[in-house]
C-alpha cells in the first residue's frame, strides 16, 4: 500500500481520489495551475504543488513538472485520472523510469536528460 499519492487531475475526479485516499488513510498531493491555485481539489488534499500556468500544456500536461512535484512530496504513486496523462505512453514511461531510478538511488531528481527515450 502507498503512504502518499499525487493526483495529476483536477476538479471533481481529484476531489473523489482524495476523498478515497483519506478513507484509507493515505496522504494526497495536488497539482494546481494558476487557474486553480484556490480549486476544490486542492483544499481537500492534504498538499499541493503548484506545476504552472494556466493552460493545461503549461502545466497539468508537463510531464517533467508532474514526476517532479511526486518526486519533491516524496508521493510513491501517481494516479493520472483519465484523459490526457494517463493516455500519455511518455507519461507512463516516465513514472517507471523514476521508480527504477528511486529504488537503485542513482538518479535522486528528475532530470528529463537522463530519461531513456525510445
Amino acid at each position: 500500500m502507498f503512504n502518499k499519492i499525487l493526483i495529476a487531475k483536477r476538479g471533481e475526479i481529484a476531489c473523489r481520489v482524495a476523498a478515497t485516499c483519506k478513507r484509507l488513510g493515505v496522504g494526497s498531493v495536488a497539482v494546481y495551475s494558476d487557474a486553480d491555485a484556490q480549486a476544490k481539489h486542492v483544499a481537500v488534499c492534504d498538499e499541493a504543488v503548484h506545476v504552472g500556468g494556466v493552460a493545461a500544456s503549461e502545466s497539468y500536461l508537463r510531464i517533467e513538472k508532474v514526476i517532479s512535484a511526486a518526486l519533491a512530496t516524496g508521493a510513491q504513486a501517481v494516479h493520472p485520472g483519465y484523459g490526457f496523462l494517463s493516455e500519455n505512453e511518455d507519461f507512463a514511461r516516465a513514472c517507471e523510469w523514476c521508480s527504477s531510478a528511486r529504488r537503485s538511488r542513482r538518479f535522486p531528481r528528475w532530470d528529463r536528460r537522463l530519461w531513456p527515450r525510445r
